[in-house]
């Protein structure tokens, strides 16, 4: 069977491929296999979760420097030590 699809998705799916070392013809296989599987178990939660693909190094630099920018400084003392008592 050949099916016949948009060329922004043909680019897509091999954007995917490329990502996860596969052939566009495999992530499309997996993707439609995934269709018919119990939407609910373990295993299709799974593969949808590999299925993603991997961020850049750029990314994750990215992500780690606004993660460190966001921090806040540590404190002994508490949200309320410093309130008078009634």
């Amino acid at each position: 069977m050949t099916i016949q699809i948009p060329d922004d998705l043909a680019r897509g799916l091999e954007g995917i491929a490329v990502a996860q070392r596969k052939s566009a013809e495999q992530v499309a296989v997996d993707s439609l296999r995934s269709l018919f599987g119990p939407a609910s178990s373990p295993e299709a939660i799974l593969r949808a979760v590999r299925e993603l693909p991997h961020p850049s190094v750029a990314a994750v630099d990215d992500l780690e420097a606004a993660i460190a920018a966001a921090r806040l400084p540590v404190s002994e003392q508490g949200a309320f030590d410093g309130r008078p008592s009634e």
